[in-house]
């Protein structure tokens, strides 16, 4: 946040504008998607209990309502929800437009939100509805989500953070729907930043690897060297709170054991 848009905030506080009182204080506010459940849900839960205010990006407002109720029990600050489905790019186009509307002070995107394509098929036997499908929501919907809010997070010169996997190909845990749509982020990742630092863009963009985790989108698949969406959050938000600058960066939270 900038010392003008501090000064701003305090006026508009002084003389009973419209501003959150948060917001007068410190410029941290995050839109997770996905953050109903798994990664999302330990990321905000994290990134809420060290001071973010934290606000809900999901496609089902039960789900989400839920997961307002067990954030805020926790203590965390939810400012709301809003609905998105990442396939649907008029989905898309007005989630981010109600972001930018509602909560100006945005400045922390996490694209979190994905789906994990068919994993129990080889290469040869994927269908190509499958890797258009995993591809629209993790690559397509990624990108124009992130296209569609950079001028907010420009203007509160924010951060963009992408869960993801390597791009280099793992002999252990290989779906190709998958991997392939995350390889195509992390691209994005790569591209956008150089372009941020050839171009004077005031914002970061970085792609993080949680590393193995037990969620609903592996089965809760636990074996050894996995783990649970609570440290995988607490470890994200210490990354984002580390005062320090990760552009263009891919950073493993917990690398991949390798299997026996």
């Amino acid at each position: 946040m900038t010392a003008n848009s501090v000064f701003l905030c305090k006026i508009n506080y002084i003389c009973g504008l419209k501003t959150d009182k948060t917001f007068l204080i410190m410029n941290k506010t995050a839109f997770i998607t996905g953050a109903n459940k798994g990664i999302g849900f330990g990321i905000a839960k994290h990134l809420g209990l060290s001071g973010w205010n934290i606000i809900i990006g999901a496609r089902n407002e039960q789900r989400a309502t839920k997961a307002i109720e067990e954030l805020k029990n926790l203590g965390v600050n939810v400012l709301g929800w809003v609905n998105i489905e990442l396939k649907d790019l008029d989905s898309i186009k007005a989630a981010a437009a109600e972001v930018a509307e509602r909560f100006p002070s945005l400045n922390l995107l996490v694209n979190n939100a994905g789906i994990p394509g068919n994993m129990a098929v080889t290469s040869w036997e994927t269908a190509m509805a499958d890797v258009k499908e995993t591809t629209d929501v993790n690559y397509y919907g990624t990108l124009a989500l992130t296209q569609a809010l950079l001028p907010t997070i420009k203007a509160n010169e924010g951060r963009i953070a992408n869960i993801t996997v390597p791009s280099e190909i793992s002999p252990y845990w290989h779906p190709l729907a998958y991997v392939a749509s995350k390889a195509a982020q992390n691209a994005m990742m790569g591209v956008m930043a150089m372009e941020f630092e050839q171009n004077n863009i005031p914002a970061e963009i970085f792609s993080v690897h949680p590393g193995p985790t037990t969620t609903d989108l592996n089965g809760n698949m636990a074996l050894p060297g996995f783990h649970d969406i609570d440290t995988v959050g607490k470890s994200f938000a210490e990354l984002i709170n580390d005062g320090q600058k990760h552009n263009g960066e891919f950073i493993e939270l917990y690398p991949i054991v390798k299997e026996d």
